[in-house]
C-alpha cells in the first residue's frame, strides 16, 4: 500500500511536512497490522509502545493544523518531524521485538 502511495503522488508533494506524516503513519499502520496477525499466531504477544504511538498521533495533529493554531512554518515542520521521527522508533521497538522472540523461539 505504501509503495502505491508513493508512486502516485506526485513528487513536489514529498516537499510537504504533512505529506511526511502521512507517508510514516502508513508505514506505522502496516507494522502494527503486522503485530497483529503475529500476536494471531503466537502465544507470548508483542506489545508496542503505546504512549510513543499516541505522542506521535499527538504532532501530527497539532502540524496537521498548524496554520489554524497560528504556528510558525518552521515550528510546524519540526512537529511534523518529531511525529515521523516517534513513528519510526515505534516501528523499531516492534520489529526489534519480533527479531527477539524468533530468535529466542529457534
Amino acid at each position: 500500500m505504501l509503495a502505491l502511495v508513493v508512486l502516485y503522488t506526485d513528487r513536489s508533494a514529498f516537499f510537504s511536512p504533512v505529506a511526511v506524516v502521512v507517508v510514516a503513519a502508513i508505514g506505522l499502520v502496516a507494522i502494527l497490522a503486522q503485530m497483529r496477525f503475529y500476536n494471531r499466531q503466537h502465544h507470548d504477544p508483542v506489545h508496542g509502545p503505546v504512549w510513543l504511538s499516541v505522542l506521535g498521533v499527538a504532532f501530527a495533529v497539532v502540524a496537521l493544523f498548524a496554520n489554524g493554531l497560528h504556528i510558525k512554518a518552521a515550528l510546524a515542520q519540526v512537529l511534523a518531524l518529531l511525529a515521523v521521527g516517534s513513528f519510526a522508533v515505534s516501528g523499531a521497538v516492534i520489529l526489534h521485538a519480533f527479531r527477539k522472540r524468533d530468535a529466542a523461539s529457534k
